[in-house]
């Protein structure tokens, strides 16, 4: 080989290497760029140079570490965001619903002192409808929360098959350019930022095949992505709950699979269920058990008190009748309705799931233990946790129902009659009678929420349930966020351009180059002579 020919390869060899380094400083802020390195060689085909691949400087292992971390990063962010807006509203102060049961028990405690006081009936009243329309208030904002974790599930999943679309677009191109022996290390760092996306939305697992393709599937193992083919996932009403949004999975041959909610244990997608399920439903469930017990036991003194008119009191609260909602996989054609009873202190803020089969009939579970609920079966009556269900047609083995006693109740609880004159404040027909208004003032401390806690407590506890999730999720996120950032100055360390590195990799290059050529001119300059020789 010439002098000439080994000076064009250092030639050829120095401006791919000044490329790569100009490529690696231009894209020092490209998200998603990974450092790309020439790696210099003996040419084959004798003496000189040539640069043998230009490779990304890419950890697999610290990568998949990373996505890992962003995806529970982003689950805890999410649950941090929505658990925050309902520890703000039970932490008002001024509006709260316990400041607001203290002054209508302040108001019956007026009334005590005068049962023929019309003013301090109306003052009952009127503190009544105050403290009525908080919690209508505050149910109907968890409703609307409920309402949009749904449409944010819808919005997420959409994302996720764009993004899985994509990921499958990126490795049809990435196996064709192996298959030519000419892989496109744009395509890679596009295919990886797409997956660190995904992270965001959803925790994957990622597997790289021998054709460069990536398997990407989600916990349970079913593929997102498979070579150059994607599977959607849907969103669809549960069949066991319709005001929940459940997540299906559709295969190859388009069959649907409902996906529980466990499948979802990172990702902001994950984020969303973990809140949906258990703060927001339980702050729902804890609202509603509180508006419940007070309906019942308020409504029981009433009736058997008098008015001011003399008359039998009438129920002075309301609150919706427990939901049911059959499966809708049920073959059986039986249907329930729910009633509460006078005593619901067996009620438990949680939803309960009714179940038949033929060989032990009618049972009781609670959704949010699983235990099974003690219940008793009568004439087509079963009667369980203070409530009452009437059953009509008949259950085929297996079918199931789902009874919602509280989760709307907060949004349904309203002050019935806005004359004070109907208080039953008494037992006799005497106008000053306060005997059940003493009775009614009693409720503040007897323990009417499940027969173990005060109104008081049970919304005290509340609070301090939320807000120590609330505090519980700040701290888990500070701390992923501070792995996310170690890890992300791991993989930068290894895979981020170094500017400083790289304008010194410019220079090197540059003199290189010159060296190179000087080779060549040198090698030129020795030609010519020898052709001048005659």
């Amino acid at each position: 080989m010439s002098i000439i020919s080994i000076g064009v390869s250092g030639l050829t060899a120095a401006q791919i290497a000044l490329s790569t380094s100009s490529s690696n400083t231009t894209n020092a802020y490209t998200a998603g760029y990974t450092l790309q390195v020439a790696n210099f060689s003996e040419s084959t085909s004798g003496s000189g140079v040539q640069i043998s691949s230009v490779d990304r400087q890419y950890n697999q292992f610290v990568t998949t570490q990373l996505n890992s971390s962003i995806s529970a990063e982003s689950a805890l962010s999410t649950y941090q965001t929505e658990v925050d807006q309902i520890d703000s509203l039970l932490a008002d102060g001024d509006a709260s619903l316990d400041t607001l049961m203290q002054s209508f028990f302040s108001a019956l405690q007026t009334l005590t002192s005068d049962a023929s006081d019309t003013a301090a009936r109306e003052e009952v009243i009127g503190a009544a409808q105050t403290l009525t329309s908080q919690f209508t208030q505050l149910g109907s904002y968890l409703d609307d929360m409920a309402n949009d974790v749904n449409s944010q599930i819808d919005d997420q999943v959409s994302q996720v098959n764009d993004l899985t679309e994509q990921i499958a677009g990126l490795n049809k191109k990435i196996s064709l350019s192996d298959a030519l022996g000419s892989t496109s290390n744009a395509l890679l760092d596009q295919r990886d930022l797409l997956v660190s996306q995904l992270s965001e939305l959803v925790d994957v697992d990622v597997t790289t095949q021998d054709n460069g393709s990536y398997t990407v599937s989600l916990s349970n193992g079913l593929a997102l992505v498979s070579g150059n083919s994607s599977f959607d996932l849907q969103t669809a009403v549960s069949a066991s709950d319709p005001t929940q949004t459940v997540v299906t999975y559709v295969d190859a041959a388009g069959h649907t699979t409902t996906l529980d909610d466990s499948v979802f244990e990172g990702g902001s997608l994950g984020g969303l269920m973990d809140f949906r399920d258990d703060s927001l439903s339980d702050a729902q469930n804890q609202l509603g058990i509180l508006a419940v017990s007070l309906t019942q036991a308020f409504n029981t003194l009433q009736a058997s008190g008098i008015d001011l008119n003399g008359d039998s009191g009438t129920a002075l609260f309301s609150v919706d009748d427990p939901s049911v909602y059959g499966n809708t996989s049920n073959t059986g054609d039986a249907t329930l309705s729910a009633t509460f009873s006078d005593d619901v202190s067996a009620l438990a803020a949680t939803d309960y799931t009714v179940s038949y089969s033929d060989s032990d009939g009618y049972s009781v579970t609670r959704n949010d233990t699983g235990a099974s609920v003690t219940s008793a079966y009568d004439s087509g009556t079963l009667t369980f946790a203070g409530m009452s269900v009437a059953i009509s047609g008949t259950a085929d083995d297996g079918d199931s129902f789902l009874v919602l006693p509280t989760r709307n109740a907060a949004s349904s609880f309203t002050t019935l009659t806005s004359d004070g004159s109907l208080i039953a404040a008494g037992t006799s027909t005497g106008s000053s009678d306060n005997s059940n208004a003493l009775a009614m003032l009693n409720l503040q401390t007897d323990s009417i929420v499940g027969g173990s806690k005060t109104l008081s407590q049970t919304y005290s506890a509340l609070v301090s349930d939320v807000g120590s999730t609330a505090s519980k999720v700040a701290g888990q996120l500070e701390t992923q966020t501070s792995l996310t950032e170690q890890l992300t100055t791991l993989q930068q360390s290894e895979s981020g351009v170094n500017l400083d590195e790289e304008a010194a990799n410019l220079i090197v290059y540059q003199q290189y180059y010159q060296a190179c050529a000087k080779v060549v001119e040198v090698g030129t300059s020795l030609l010519d002579t020898i052709l001048d020789i005659n």
